[in-house]
């Protein structure tokens, strides 16, 4: 069969490029398309060098062609990236911490979701995967990280650092883990205003001898507000995890947080959503899945917003339990939790890889106004 080059630009016109809303054909974005009996090459230009995007475009031309001219026709796409450089001078790299290689902030738009409990397996099959792991709980008004690590009546000590006093994190499962939780009681309640919180944060980021560390993981508060912003002041965030549950109340939330970090006034990269309470298993029905919050709601949110899926885990009474007894579910060895963190965590990583071959040093931005933020330069 003769492949015919009008009904392929055709076929191209039902695709939308990410973030222009446009078709490929009307934005510019195919430059070219060559056609010989039944092979076709489509030459493509795009304005990310984010990899998922750029592989969206391709599985998208493919289905296309498939779809609308011809179901066997044979079709290779290249890509070219015209990503429009920074100026060096413009490349804000923020505080950077020294010795820290990737600065990973874990979020969720409501609570409730199981971020905390997330962040903790991560960081512990992290640590089992070889890698150097801190844990920094940013929840200020909710800290949870000292419970989950069975560290609850520790407290940090003091150590000097070429000269400096500095706060020694306290140790668990070999994860660096720093908690305001360990600077108040458990029946104090921390009534700050934002200032104040930022302030404390600050000093468990810059005033802490972290040492190497491959990850520092950080638990954000539920929501977009102070906390957020004062993390992104204050630090070139790798990238941003989101926790959901598949229910429409929960992904609505989710959606605002991941708008906020791919926000103009922030663009912190979004490694990707992890469903969490994905599904119920009864121990007596090994082979039953219900899916009692809904089905697949983080996923196709993922999808929806062009942006990875980075793994479902499911609603198991022993992740509670666990959580509650200070040992991280993914510490449980040759289990079914254990290889269900594994793969997620790898996707974290594989995204931070990827994130860091293909984007920019992410910039920090500055308070300008209480409506918005700008770009600064450190």
């Amino acid at each position: 069969m003769k492949l015919d080059r009008k009904e392929i630009l055709k076929a191209l016109e039902t695709i939308t490029v990410a973030g222009e809303g446009k078709n490929m054909v009307e934005s510019g974005a195919v430059k070219n398309v060559i056609t010989f009996a039944d092979e076709v090459v489509v030459e493509l230009t795009l304005n990310t060098p984010a990899l998922h995007i750029k592989k969206r475009a391709e599985v998208d031309i493919i289905k296309a062609i498939h779809e609308h001219v011809y179901e066997k026709a044979k079709v290779k796409v290249n890509i070219k990236v015209e990503a429009p450089e920074k100026a060096e001078s413009s490349v804000i790299k923020g505080n950077a911490i020294p010795g820290i290689n990737n600065i990973i902030a874990v979020a969720s738009g409501k609570g409730g979701v199981g971020k905390s409990t997330t962040t903790a397996n991560i960081a512990v099959t992290l640590a089992k995967m070889g890698f150097k792991v801190g844990v920094l709980d940013a929840d200020i008004y909710g800290p949870s990280m000292p419970i989950m690590f069975d560290v609850e009546n520790e407290k940090p000590i003091s150590v000097e650092v070429d000269g400096k006093s500095k706060m020694k994190p306290v140790e668990s499962y070999e994860i660096k883990l720093l908690s305001i939780g360990f600077f108040t009681s458990p029946s104090q309640a921390v009534i700050w205003r934002g200032p104040m919180a930022a302030k404390a944060l600050n000093q468990m980021i810059f005033d802490a001898a972290w040492g190497e560390l491959d990850f520092l993981l950080i638990d954000l508060p539920p929501g977009t507000g102070d906390i957020h912003l004062s993390i992104m002041q204050s630090l070139p965030i790798t990238g941003a995890v989101v926790v959901s549950t598949p229910q429409a109340v929960a992904l609505a939330d989710a959606k605002k947080g991941v708008a906020m970090f791919l926000s103009e006034a922030i663009q912190v990269p979004v490694l990707g959503i992890i469903e969490n309470m994905a599904y119920f298993t009864p121990e007596e029905l090994p082979n039953n899945k219900y899916y009692i919050f809904g089905k697949e709601g983080a996923k196709n949110l993922a999808e929806d917003l062009q942006i990875p899926f980075l793994g479902e885990v499911p609603l198991v009474q022993s992740i509670r339990e666990a959580g509650d007894y200070g040992r991280p579910a993914a510490l449980q060895t040759a289990s079914v939790l254990e290889k269900v963190y594994e793969e997620v965590t790898r996707n974290v990583v594989s995204q931070v890889v990827l994130r860091n071959e293909s984007l920019p040093p992410t910039e920090a931005i500055k308070i300008t106004t209480m409506a918005g933020c700008s770009a600064v330069k450190k």
